[in-house]
């Protein structure tokens, strides 16, 4: 199953995941990647937003207005949706319009590869410039060697002392769990996750692994007004 958080207010950019890209609202580009994939269920707090997905004929929950983060609002949709212990549960971000769907299926594979972890969860990254890697919007993280995550960090990690060539990583905001391992993430508590901003670190300060993907991707967040009017430019170009 894979869920896509849909939160009416955004700070930066409100009413987002309804802002429409060639005449579509951008939560069903969204959904209709995740429907190439598997059974999508799109979770919000918004009564037009579940209007829209029923007009394109996606299913949808209404979930709390409360939520601080979107893996709570996946949790609180698994619950309604009735998900075993053993259900995968895919967290793909509702402002992602041009995410591959391929991207979907190797998350969805790596779950089923490691399902026997007393911990199950997954997620990606790609590689990305020094340049890049000196922006604090983009989340970098470092690997061991077994491709599990040791650290996510809006800083430029590792720290390149001798400034010698080195490759860097950036996350890509997906995560993939088992229905036990995200009732489990929803439940940690940590308390680095509060200084960077970044809730997976909770999962790292528990001691639990995440085990990471790395993918190619043409993909972008949006969530400034810049931001939507490249994807539209974008998505323009591609027809």
């Amino acid at each position: 199953m894979i869920i896509i958080p849909a939160r009416l207010s955004s700070s930066r950019l409100p009413n987002k995941v309804l802002a429409e890209i060639e005449n579509k609202p951008m939560i069903i580009w969204c959904a209709q990647v995740a429907s190439q994939v598997d059974d999508v269920c799109i979770a919000t707090d918004s009564q037009e937003v579940i209007e829209v997905a029923k007009k394109y004929g996606f299913n949808a929950v209404m979930t709390s207005d409360k939520h601080q983060s979107g893996s709570d609002r996946i949790k609180e949709a698994a619950d309604i949706l009735g998900l075993k212990d053993d259900d995968l549960v895919i967290n793909m971000q509702g402002d992602e319009p041009f995410l591959e769907p391929e991207i979907l299926n190797e998350v969805k594979n790596k779950l089923l590869e490691i399902k026997k972890r007393d911990f199950v969860m997954v997620s990606c990254y790609k590689e990305i410039s020094e340049i890049q890697a000196e922006d604090p919007n983009l989340v970098k993280v470092i690997l061991d060697k077994n491709g599990d995550a040791i650290y996510f960090s809006r800083s430029k990690i590792p720290y390149n002392r001798d400034n010698t060539p080195h490759q860097y990583f950036g996350h890509i905001g997906i995560y993939g769990f088992d229905k036990k391992s995200l009732d489990m993430f929803v439940k940690m508590q940590g308390e680095i996750e509060h200084i960077e901003k970044l809730e997976q670190l909770r999962v790292i300060e528990n001691g639990k692994k995440i085990a990471m993907i790395k993918v190619k991707t043409q993909s972008f967040g949006i969530d400034t007004k810049d931001d939507l009017e490249k994807a539209r430019a974008y998505a323009k170009s591609r027809n």
